[in-house]
């Protein structure tokens, strides 16, 4: 116990600021320690590693799924003296890889400024530019068009505007994502690392607690409602992708234009995805507002709500459109779907979806890393 105090106070006069180095400190104390050893993928990737250089700490960041479980379990957390609270000290090293990993650089500011009033402001604008252009061309209120969008704004400018928006958004978070993949390789790609990185992807493995009974939100009490609205999430956005997805065959490829019958596949595939992207959202942010501030860092609150209002106003408005696509006031439900659909676009690579991006990959990381020797077990051989 002497030594374990030892190594925690040289650790904490060693620290010279910033959040690399305090989570660093944290984690030399958890390597003495490693009581919490069982409970997530952060741990044992920990006990490869005497010290933790910038790279190590964005990728144990990254794994890090900020159940709680280890704040609560841990008898050096605050109060103590040598105030561990892993959960907050690796959600704000996080916030730097967002940064520190952004396409182009410059940009990586806006992931501070991507707050929930910037988010709503943006889908508001976009909607009312586009709500006044169909005013200007007496298109607001019209006779019902049975469902026919490419009767208000044409098939190939929709394709070219959020074309493009997507295409530059998965281009800045794959450049990201190379970006965080060079800066620790755990070595060779092994046989079965990707399919289990797969699995755990999704299930959320790490969401379980390390004992499967859930995450900590406000308390001690274990839930498993964080793991669930993170599944609805999710796989609502998925389903809404495929949906997309499946409607481009048609129109490319069966030569099937839209709109398409409320029991047709992409309609289905969009209904239940937009549902999901309803309760997800709705329950992450009931979550987001009860979970106690030692859980993580206040300062990225506003991101993440913003993203969840995003999804959620993205949804809202396409069930809505869905629901009334047949009225007169289609045309202005349309320009209201598009301005969130475009706001989420453009915000996807500056904005809390990074984290999705950068979890997958330490996931496939630890995955590849403990199929290689334990340099350290090697050596005390």
């Amino acid at each position: 116990m002497q030594q374990l105090e030892d190594l925690a106070r040289e650790a904490v006069q060693l620290a010279q600021g910033g959040f690399e180095a305090e989570a660093s400190r944290q984690m030399q104390i958890c390597n003495a320690c490693r009581y919490c050893e069982s409970f997530c993928a952060v741990f044992p990737a920990m006990t490869r590693r005497l010290d933790f250089t910038s790279a190590d700490m964005h990728y144990l960041a990254n794994l890090c799924h900020n159940c709680g479980a280890c704040l609560h379990a841990c008898q050096y957390a605050p109060p103590h003296e040598f105030a561990v609270n892993i959960p907050q000290a690796m959600a704000q090293v996080r916030s730097d890889t967002y940064a520190q990993y952004a396409w182009p650089r410059a940009f990586g500011a806006l992931y501070r400024r991507n707050g929930l009033v910037f988010a709503l402001a943006t889908a508001l604008g976009l909607a009312l530019f586009l709500v006044m252009v169909l005013a200007s061309r007496g298109q607001l209120l019209h006779e019902p068009l049975a469902g026919n969008f490419y009767a208000v704004f044409p098939h190939n400018l929709l394709v070219a505007m959020f074309g493009a928006a997507f295409g530059w958004a998965v281009l800045a978070l794959a450049i990201g994502a190379t970006r965080f993949w060079r800066g620790h390789s755990p070595g060779p790609m092994e046989r079965g690392a990707a399919g289990e990185a797969l699995k755990n992807i999704l299930t959320l493995t790490y969401l379980d607690g390390g004992h499967g009974d859930g995450c900590n939100e406000e308390s001690d009490r274990f839930t498993l409602a964080r793991r669930r609205f993170h599944h609805l999430t999710f796989y609502g956005f998925m389903l809404c992708f495929a949906s997309t997805c499946v409607a481009t065959l048609y129109h490319y490829v069966l030569n099937l234009h839209a709109p398409y019958a409320l029991g047709s596949l992409p309609v289905i595939l969009g209904t239940l995805g937009g549902i999901g992207l309803l309760v997800g959202p709705a329950g992450l942010l009931w979550l987001n507002l009860r979970r106690a501030p030692q859980h993580g860092d206040a300062k990225q609150k506003p991101m993440d709500r913003a993203f969840i209002a995003l999804l959620f106003a993205t949804s809202l408005t396409g069930l809505a459109l869905l629901a009334w696509r047949d009225t007169s006031s289609m045309a202005l439900l349309l320009a209201v779907h598009l301005g969130c659909v475009m706001a989420l676009f453009l915000t996807l690579p500056y904005g809390k979806f990074a984290h999705a991006v950068y979890r997958c990959a330490a996931l496939l990381k630890w995955n590849v890393e403990k199929r290689q020797p334990n340099r350290l077990q090697l050596g005390a051989d």
